[in-house]
């Protein structure tokens, strides 16, 4: 009579769940682990590319403002001013004979 070939999955697995327990228990553990840092590490490459993009949208909006203040700045000067009352509205200076100071009684 022939003997049966013994299963050995099946001798591995019976033995992990006996005698080899602890070793089981610390395999499940370093797994667990490895997972852990895989995905620390992902969430922190996220966190640093979405940082990067946002101090370049800072940069950008920062260039911005200062070219609105130099266009403020030049749209407010004095003399361009002067220019558009004259021009646009037909102002003029009033002469000095034409002029009244209000001052205290």
């Amino acid at each position: 009579m022939a003997q049966a070939t013994p299963n050995l999955a099946l001798i591995i697995a019976r033995d992990l769940l006996t005698a080899g327990r602890g070793g089981l228990l610390v395999l499940f553990a370093i797994f667990i682990s490895a997972m852990g840092v895989v995905l620390s590490t992902h969430m922190t490459r996220q966190a640093i590319a979405e940082k990067d993009h946002t101090l370049s949208q800072r940069e950008a909006l920062d260039e911005e403002w200062r070219n609105l203040m130099l266009e403020e700045t030049a749209l407010a000067e004095h003399s361009r001013v002067q220019s558009l009352a004259e021009q646009a509205l037909e102002m003029k200076r009033p002469d000095s004979a034409k002029e009244v100071i209000l001052g205290a009684p």
